[in-house]
């Protein structure tokens, strides 16, 4: 099992938090340390904790389950960046993982794919057909999307400079009503002709 890292101190263990307790499960304190009353309290703090934060099979299998739904409906929306989008989908991954239940990589990356905005849909057509699913990795997936966004915003701020020039109005002169009326009829005078 791996844990899926994410920011500059990926070497860094999570914090504990209350979500990650299977993380820490596993990682004891080394037991020539431990003193006859931290041997006694272990058990029942370990039994405890498990009950807490696991619970019983019911328990982490309706974890499972909740998180199989967030990976479901995990889609990005059309104003997220690449990078937020990857932390939500390691961030499920990880749970799932920490519960006993790894994702395989092909599935995310097909999830991933499915599930972007549509500004990366040519990205998709041709990572689909240049790479294939099968022998590209997660994160190299992730780094050539976040490659293509940072082009696309790029251009986009290329496309907002420009030449613009400054616009002003000019109200005409006041004409005469009744000089305008007679220059009216005149016209009319000449048409009908």
């Amino acid at each position: 099992m791996e844990i899926i890292r994410k920011g500059p101190l990926a070497s860094c263990p999570p914090v504990l938090d209350g979500k990650n307790f299977s993380y820490w499960k596993p990682l004891p304190k080394p037991e020539v340390d431990w003193t006859d009353a931290e041997e006694q309290a272990s058990i029942g703090n370990g039994r405890a904790i498990n009950a807490i934060f696991n619970g019983t099979s019911k328990v982490k299998i309706s974890r499972l389950q909740l998180i199989t739904l967030k990976f479901e409906a995990l889609k990005m929306s059309e104003d997220e960046w690449v990078s937020e989008y990857n932390e939500r989908v390691l961030e499920i991954a990880n749970e799932s993982l920490l519960l006993g239940e790894k994702i395989p990589d092909s599935k995310i990356m097909r999830k991933v794919l499915r599930s972007l905005s549509r500004k990366f849909d040519m990205k998709v057509t041709a990572i689909e057909e240049a790479h294939g699913i099968t022998t590209l990795k997660l994160d190299e997936l992730f780094g050539s999307l976040l490659t293509f966004e940072m082009t696309i915003s790029d251009r986009e701020k290329k496309k907002g400079k420009g030449i613009t020039f400054k616009s002003t109005y000019e109200e005409e002169a006041t004409v005469n009503h009744s000089d305008n009326e007679a220059n009216m009829d005149e016209s009319i005078a000449l048409l009908i002709k």
